[in-house]
């Protein structure tokens, strides 16, 4: 086993337990949750397989589904983001994807900051929509979409800057 991937065990255990055990009860304002355990999906490889990414991905869900009974939604939305992610990949940031070296700790921070957007606000629409799940709550639902995006990007940002590798 290689050095890879014991850090991706590890990003998925400790984003799975500070998610379940901190970020579930802060519940702000009756409606605003971050959910910092999408980092796993943003910064999973980009030259790793696809198909175990996805089920990666699925297995991340579940196991959310599982500890917040949410019958789920969580799984189909990070299936959801792990499938569109090789698009927001190309269209953030363009031939340091297609050319499969992009590493996330040496991309410029307006990339970056638009990638983990893209995909938090995609992740949090799927998932509120079908928590929701009633068209004529519409505004609730961009309401829970937009502040817990907000409040989940500022955290995912402030997480992959202090814990990012410095190189120079």
């Amino acid at each position: 086993m290689n050095n890879s991937l014991y850090s991706n065990i590890t990003r998925f255990v400790l984003l799975v337990l500070v998610q379940v055990l901190v970020l579930n009860h802060i519940n702000f304002m009756g409606y605003i949750n971050p959910y910092i355990y999408i980092l796993f999906i943003l910064l999973y490889p980009a030259k790793n397989n696809r198909m175990s990414f996805i089920l990666l991905s699925f297995l991340l869900g579940l196991t959310i589904d599982l500890f917040l009974d949410s019958g789920g939604i969580h799984a189909a939305a990070c299936v959801t983001i792990a499938y569109l992610r090789p698009m927001v990949l190309k269209f953030t940031f363009g031939t340091v994807y297609e050319y499969q070296t992009i590493k996330f700790d040496t991309v410029d921070f307006a990339s970056k900051l638009l990638y983990i957007t893209i995909l938090t606000f995609i992740h949090h629409f799927i998932l509120f929509s079908l928590e929701i799940f009633n068209i004529s709550k519409i505004i609730l639902l961009l309401q829970k979409t937009l502040f817990s995006s907000i409040f989940t990007i500022i955290l995912s940002v402030l997480v992959t800057i202090i814990f990012s590798k410095k190189t120079k």
